[in-house]
């Protein structure tokens, strides 16, 4: 079955389930309007057909595919609302970014007007590599989750779930919670056994009787640090997310800023800040 496929933006995320796309059989589009070279170059190894015209972009689309950082998920539902409403045929907007249920009903109420089927899609797990078939869990749900489980035939591993729009971005948000926030408490302690000179004292400890959990969050240190600026509006979304529990919607409040605090200091690489310590940690 032909399937004409827009996926926004050629991210990590975005490129990789894009070319899984197009590599099964799909003709997948992405624009590049407002993104930079980097975007551009995982396009264009992707084969992706690059529109920049909005109106072309949607135009004959069997689906639209939101994959943003959290804090554009808005933003892009607006842009496009208004070409969505006059396109001929409506394709499913499925909004897969990490956000909290409330974010996730805000986009959707951009795009109600447009006629279109909405799908919310939580996705759970890394990139789709070009050769196999591992797929991240795409769980969805909302009016357009049953047609989005048409990508199952596309090398995507769709989990349709029963609720309304909110329920798949549950499902993200309570993992996301886990597997970010762990890594956030990690480079914590990392930072305040390395300001405090007892590092070694407690990576040894830690080595004799939590090892498992040394051996998960030591590797995924350094992966961490290109993508922390994407995390800080994602933590945002989990403290949105836990808000009926002040306690832990403060606690990912400060992981949110702690990540911002990585990715400025990655740009930067100061001399004494937490991407050093972090790193120092690791080496001893």
């Amino acid at each position: 079955m032909a399937m004409t496929i827009v996926v926004i933006a050629a991210g990590e995320m975005g490129s990789g389930v894009a070319q899984r796309l197009r590599l099964r059989g799909a003709t997948v589009r992405t624009s590049l309007k407002g993104r930079g070279a980097g975007t551009k170059s995982r396009a264009e190894a992707a084969g992706l057909t690059i529109v920049d015209d909005d109106a072309k972009l949607v135009e004959g689309a069997d689906f639209v595919l939101s994959i943003v950082p959290p804090g554009e998920a808005k933003g892009l539902a607006q842009r496009l609302a208004p070409v969505l409403a006059a396109a001929s045929g409506k394709p499913v907007y499925a909004d897969c970014n990490a956000v909290a249920p409330a974010t996730a009903r805000e986009v959707a109420a951009f795009i109600a007007p447009t006629g279109c089927a909405f799908a919310d899609v939580g996705i759970l797990g890394g990139p789709p590599p070009k050769d196999g078939d591992q797929s991240p869990r795409f769980y969805a749900s909302g009016d357009g989750a049953r047609r989005f489980a048409a990508l199952q035939d596309f090398g995507i591993n769709v989990h349709p779930i029963e609720g309304g729009i909110g329920e798949a971005s549950a499902v993200k948000m309570g993992y996301a919670c886990l597997t970010k926030g762990t890594q956030a408490i990690g480079a914590a302690m990392m930072l305040g056994t390395m300001r405090n000179g007892v590092s070694v004292h407690v990576k040894d400890a830690l080595g004799e009787s939590m090892a498992p959990v040394l051996g998960y969050v030591s590797p995924m240190m350094p992966r961490m640090f290109p993508k922390a600026y994407r995390w800080v509006a994602e933590m945002e979304e989990m403290s949105k997310f836990l808000a009926a529990d002040p306690g832990a919607s403060q606690m990912l409040a400060g992981a949110a800023r702690l990540y911002d605090d990585i990715a400025k200091d990655f740009a930067q690489r100061g001399a004494d800040g937490p991407v050093g310590n972090i790193e120092a940690f690791l080496k001893k």
